[in-house]
């Protein structure tokens, strides 16, 4: 059994049995990730009559994402991975969205994938894939830029809340990819243990540093300002 979270957007928790049997939990409220996440856990732990030593082990979603959010994803898989003493696998967030889009699309090898998540200040994170074997491989790492600054290619499929949100740039959904498909607006954390299981597998590592891409909006004092008398 595998714990799967991501806190690149909405707050997303999975337990995957194996690779027929898992579920997903998800919750859009803005800004409630530290309140929302762990209650998730243990409903989904629940669900299965299982507890947290049950666990095997913790893939988390590693962004790009903005800094508060993305860090309470990051130290509860920490935490728990060292309480339980499992191992911590990292995938990038938008890897889980890319994979998919190659599945529920049915994207035939070749198709170009452009990932696009909402960064806030007016632009998004975006990362670009191209489908092989029937698996989404990146072909350019993440980035921030305004919308209309993400370099594009013909015949590409578009995904991710970043769409939806400047759908004036990036176009309506395409039929095969309909943002209202679970997964395909903000990371499914199902996939983020599919992915670290094949890529363990192959032998690749899976850091969990994050992606943040960008400094955090708030920024210690530069030091404490002169007094005078």
């Amino acid at each position: 059994m595998h714990l799967g979270i991501d806190t690149s957007g909405a707050v997303a928790t999975a337990l995957v049995v194996d690779a027929e049997h898992g579920e997903t939990l998800t919750d859009d409220e803005p800004r409630r990730h530290a309140e929302r996440l762990m209650p998730q856990v243990t409903e989904l732990l629940a669900r299965r009559g299982a507890t947290v030593r049950d666990l095997r082990s913790v893939v988390v979603g590693t962004g790009p994402a903005p800094f508060t959010g993305l860090r309470v994803g990051l130290v509860t898989a920490r935490v728990l991975g060292l309480a339980v003493g499992v191992p911590v696998h990292g995938v990038p967030s938008h890897d889980a969205l890319a994979e998919a889009a190659a599945e529920v699309g049915g994207l035939v090898d070749g198709t170009p994938l452009l990932v696009v998540t909402d960064a806030r200040r007016r632009e998004v994170y975006w990362s670009r894939y191209e489908v092989r074997g029937g698996v989404p491989v990146r072909t350019v790492e993440p980035g921030v830029a305004v919308p209309a600054d993400v370099p594009r290619v013909a015949d590409e499929v578009v995904v991710g809340a970043g769409r939806d949100l400047y759908a004036d740039v990036f176009g309506a959904a395409d039929a095969r990819v309909a943002s209202d498909v679970p997964g395909l607006r903000e990371p499914d954390p199902r996939y983020l243990v599919r992915i670290a299981q094949r890529r363990l597998a192959a032998g690749e590592p899976l850091p969990t540093e994050p992606l943040y891409l960008r400094r955090p909006d708030a920024v210690p004092s530069a030091g404490s300002k002169r007094v005078l008398a």
